[in-house]
């Protein structure tokens, strides 16, 4: 992403026009609403450029924003400027993969559902490195270390003393598929068992029993903020990756979330069938 615009302000803008197209506003009608130009609306609701908190949170109220949702905006306008941990690795990190770490940084919840891989928040060490080295995109071992450093710190916000409630719904092949050795996956095995422990770690187990299912297609992740108009879905596609906000669209993957959590086993049973996997490969050779 250019350095002109950080991911903050990006999301700010976004959230900007959806706001007034929630409202059938046109650019001038908000404008003469708060005493700004059409081109100084049209600017606030862009990818960059300067903007003055006032003039968002007198946008959101005309807007009709929850005092929830105008707070938000209103802090995100006002640290528009500001650059996250990872900023520093800026050439390392895809530009999606930039967005994200900012909607997750401010997200208070993440809704997980995955179809071939662990989440990451709740990979080991050893099976992330295992899961870049088998990406067709050959790189080297300094270059791997750095992806997978950067995975690990991203984990931290699990640890914060207000952590997102991550709730993570996984396909049995998830917890089947070994991803570099047997060792490897026991231990990642291990990892999702204590991890479901957590106060704040939902996790379940869509078993191979329950056949066809409603998000057969792909993994997705529901990135909640404190309203849920400010949700944001983020879709894991095998040629890349989308973001998602309209209504509609967020109204599709929260049903799909809801409907692949009433298939899901319970978590006792979850955990059940994460401890026999794990078994499973306990005869098997264990190399590193």
């Amino acid at each position: 992403m250019s350095a002109r615009a950080t991911t903050r302000r990006r999301h700010l803008g976004a959230t900007m026009r959806k706001l007034r197209a929630r409202t059938g506003m046109t650019l001038e009608e908000a404008g003469q609403l708060v005493g700004v130009s059409k081109a100084t609306v049209s600017r606030y609701e862009a990818t960059e450029g300067p903007v003055k908190w006032l003039v968002i949170d007198a946008l959101c109220r005309e807007y009709g924003a929850s005092d929830s949702e105008r707070r938000t905006l209103v802090s995100l306008a006002k640290d528009s400027k500001q650059q996250g941990w990872w900023s520093s690795l800026a050439d390392h990190i895809p530009e999606t993969m930039n967005l994200m770490l900012t909607l997750e940084d401010e997200a208070v919840r993440e809704d997980h559902f995955s179809c071939v891989y662990i989440p990451g928040l709740l990979q080991t060490r050893s099976y992330t490195t295992a899961l870049q080295q088998a990406n067709e995109m050959r790189r080297s071992p300094e270059e791997i270390e750095r992806l997978v450093d950067i995975r690990m710190r991203r984990q931290e916000i699990l640890a914060r003393p207000n952590p997102p409630h991550l709730w993570a719904i996984l396909d049995e092949s998830v917890i089947r598929r070994v991803m570099g050795s047997p060792g490897i996956m026991r231990e990642q095995l291990s990892h999702l068992l204590t991890a479901s422990a957590s106060g704040n770690i939902t996790l379940q187990v869509l078993p191979f029993s329950r056949g066809a299912h409603c998000a057969a297609l792909g993994s997705f992740v529901i990135l909640g903020g404190c309203e849920p108009s400010l949700d944001v879905v983020y879709v894991d596609l095998h040629v890349g990756s989308v973001f998602l906000e309209k209504d509609a669209e967020l109204d599709r993957y929260r049903l799909a979330f809801e409907y692949l959590r009433a298939q899901a086993l319970d978590i006792e049973a979850s955990r059940e069938l994460i401890s026999r996997a794990k078994e499973d490969l306990k005869d098997a050779k264990i190399e590193h």
